[in-house]
């Protein structure tokens, strides 16, 4: 479904992110994944190509919250790769400190990296998207940003935010034939949720009519469709893949 394709993951070491890269390899595209650091890339790199041969992939970690830095790590898949087909704003972080007891350090560095560096990403890549006549842009959002969420105030704002941005960027970059649309996970099985007790787990599972959580796949599957042709008229789209769950 992307054979051809050059695709730019960012939070794409683990969980959802992972699941991305994996799937976007499997349909044949050429997959340039950021994490956070050398040590976490580097790993992750060893773990994908035990599982996949004949796949051109790359890894680096630029600073997302520096447009400087982004920008240079988008010149030069650009230059190594020709083009860049599909940028995928995944990285992020949660958060569920009280408001009661929240700083203004943590509100600021939630914000930095699940918006300001989608921000950023988006601007770095747009330019060459314009040139060569076409493009895929797609956020991770959250159910949180419908919803809230009762602790963390930061990151359904963020999420909202996110989707601010990709409605307002859909409107303005289609005319250029940029398709800009995010999806909104919900619950999902990612190492975060692994480790919450059964007693936070079932609870959750009770509230959701699918009587399950997700799995990092089938969120992945959504990125890919809306990656592929398939979605050729869909932008400005909040895809919510939560199996109709309520925070």
């Amino acid at each position: 479904m992307l054979s051809g394709k050059v695709a730019v993951v960012t939070g794409g070491t683990r969980g959802i992110g992972r699941a991305i890269v994996e799937t976007y390899l499997a349909n044949g595209a050429t997959v340039i994944f950021f994490g956070s650091r050398k040590e976490t890339v580097e790993e992750a790199m060893r773990l994908l190509k035990e599982h996949f041969f004949d796949v051109t992939l790359e890894g680096m970690y630029p600073n997302l919250s520096n447009e400087r830095e982004v920008e240079d790590a988008m010149a030069v898949i650009v230059k190594r790769y020709g083009k860049i087909d599909i940028l995928v704003n995944n990285a992020g972080i949660s958060d569920s400190h009280s408001f009661y007891d929240y700083e203004e350090t943590l509100f600021d560095r939630v914000m930095d990296l699940n918006v300001k560096a989608a921000y950023l990403c988006s601007k770095a890549v747009i330019p060459y998207m314009k040139e060569q006549g076409s493009g895929v842009i797609l956020n991770t959002s959250s159910m949180v940003s419908q919803y809230g969420q009762p602790a963390g105030v930061a990151y359904p704002t963020s999420k909202f935010a996110i989707n601010g941005m990709t409605k307002s960027l859909a409107r303005e970059l289609g005319p250029d034939q940029i398709r800009v649309n995010a999806v909104a996970p919900g619950v999902t099985n990612t190492d975060m949720v692994k480790a919450l007790p059964e007693q936070v787990i079932d609870p959750l599972i009770k509230s959701i009519p699918l009587r399950r959580i997700g799995e990092p796949q089938e969120v992945a599957n959504t990125f890919l469709f809306l990656a592929s042709d398939l979605a050729s008229y869909i932008t400005g789209a909040v895809i919510a893949v939560d199996g109709a769950a309520m925070c």
